[in-house]
């Protein structure tokens, strides 16, 4: 191939779909699913995760895959509503979330929900693990001159581009092109207020 290009958020029309748990504007089904499910599939279920992981599974999670710095308030709350029946839809837990967090997060510029679905999401479909299988697959299918080119949103990802690209630098078979990771102007951010995640790093393979 002579170009491949990844783009790692999920798409609006994910976003926007009233039949998915990505957004706590509506009462959605906790599904965060990308694709669909089956026997090979890596995909877990993201109703079960809110309500029967145990209390330590979830917080590691919320933690690290929505880098929450409340995760183990949030994680509290999660259980004791659990306790009393299921977690149902997105807007039911993002209220949970909302009143776990102290009140000066709550009307901030990010609705207080946002890193722990974040976090529900990549835990949900194994974002990170589809990435580093992924990458290297890419790499390796392109022709000389080929361009790898990769858009992340969360750090984490951005870690693993980074670190993958500077590997298969320094083995020979690729020049990074961007010096430094690139991100959205203040102009695009403005056209596109979801663009002021984006981080872009690309490569050539030798």
């Amino acid at each position: 191939m002579d170009g491949v290009v990844f783009d790692l958020g999920l798409s609006s029309a994910q976003l926007e779909d009233a039949t998915r748990g990505f957004s706590f504007n509506s009462a959605a089904t906790l599904n965060m699913e990308f694709g669909s499910r089956n026997q090979e599939s890596r995909i877990r279920n993201t109703e079960e995760i809110v309500n029967k992981f145990k209390p330590e599974e979830l917080e590691k999670i919320i933690r690290e895959y929505g880098e929450e710095r409340f995760a183990k308030k949030i994680v509290g709350a999660i259980i004791k509503a659990r306790q009393t029946k299921p977690i149902a839809d997105s807007r039911e837990l993002a209220a949970i979330i909302s009143q776990a967090v102290p009140a000066r997060y709550r009307y901030g510029r990010i609705h207080p929900a946002t890193r722990t679905f974040q976090a529900l999401r990549i835990a949900t479909n194994d974002e990170l693990t589809n990435l580093k299988v992924a990458l290297p697959q890419a790499a390796d299918a392109l022709a000389a001159a080929g361009r790898l080119v990769i858009i992340s949103y969360h750090s984490l990802e951005d870690r693993i581009v980074k670190w993958f690209l500077r590997e298969r630098q320094n083995q020979g078979t690729v020049k990074i092109l961007t010096k430094k990771v690139v991100t959205a102007t203040k102009a695009e951010m403005k056209n596109n207020p979801r663009a002021r995640s984006a981080k872009l790093r690309a490569a050539v393979k030798k």
